[in-house]
């Protein structure tokens, strides 16, 4: 039986190490959780990164006007600023809501976010300040990048809000967000340390499968064997 730490940091220090999204996922579709990646095209930003942290969720909207008043005040990005500096140690700011005009995600908001304690960024459009992010080695998924800015074309209209893609995922504020170079899959806040074990496990039987492998078993004596490929 694997023991599964105590703490988020413990935990999520665990999955950087030993785990990968494909794994999870496949854990959580023998779960019947069979709706938990985010959209194919969000990305990460560089390869290597990987991200890990309960979501901080973001809801962005398109406008078409640069100031607009909340709270009788003046707020050119909407609640983003507050959103920003709400962010928690260990949370992942995710966005989502708007088309694809514009960046929702950028360098200053990279430095902001890292000094909150932040995990990284999901924005499900794109990110700007490619450079700027890539030096701080902030993890940041995105649908690529591109430079427009969103001042005047969209503004985050909500946080800490239950979040639906048309894919059919549904993210809700503290799920646990995994990102690697394969995608983001979504860990129901309530299934996180038996999907860990149970994706841990999987990994040792994969490294069984593929050690047999190795040495000349067959692809089907070994899902014979093993129930794993």
């Amino acid at each position: 039986m694997i023991k599964i730490p105590e703490t988020d940091a413990e935990i999520f220090a665990l999955m950087r190490k030993e785990l990968f999204t494909a794994v999870v996922g496949d854990v959580l579709d023998a779960a019947g959780f069979t709706r938990q990646f985010l959209p194919p095209e969000i990305r990460a930003l560089r390869g290597d990164m990987v991200v890990v942290g309960r979501a901080m969720t973001v809801l962005e909207a398109d406008c078409f006007d640069e100031e607009i008043v909340v709270e009788g005040a003046k707020r050119p990005f909407g609640h983003m600023f507050r959103a920003l500096d709400d962010l928690k140690p260990g949370e992942v700011y995710l966005c989502t809501g708007s088309s694809f005009d514009y960046a929702l995600w950028g360098e200053l908001m990279s430095t902001r976010a890292m000094h909150c304690g932040a995990a990284g960024a999901i924005v499900d459009g794109f990110s700007r300040d490619t450079r700027g992010i890539l030096n701080l080695g902030f993890p940041v998924f995105s649908r690529g990048t591109y430079a427009q800015d969103q001042r005047v074309r969209g503004r985050v209209i909500d946080f800490r809000c239950p979040l639906s893609y048309p894919n059919g995922v549904r993210v809700r504020c503290g799920d646990i967000l995994f990102g690697d170079m394969d995608g983001v899959v979504v860990i129901p806040q309530t299934h996180l340390r038996e999907t860990v074990a149970a994706a841990l496990e999987k990994v040792h039987g994969e490294n069984k499968v593929a050690t047999a492998i190795r040495n000349g078993m067959s692809a089907q004596a070994a899902w014979d064997a093993f129930g794993i490929m």
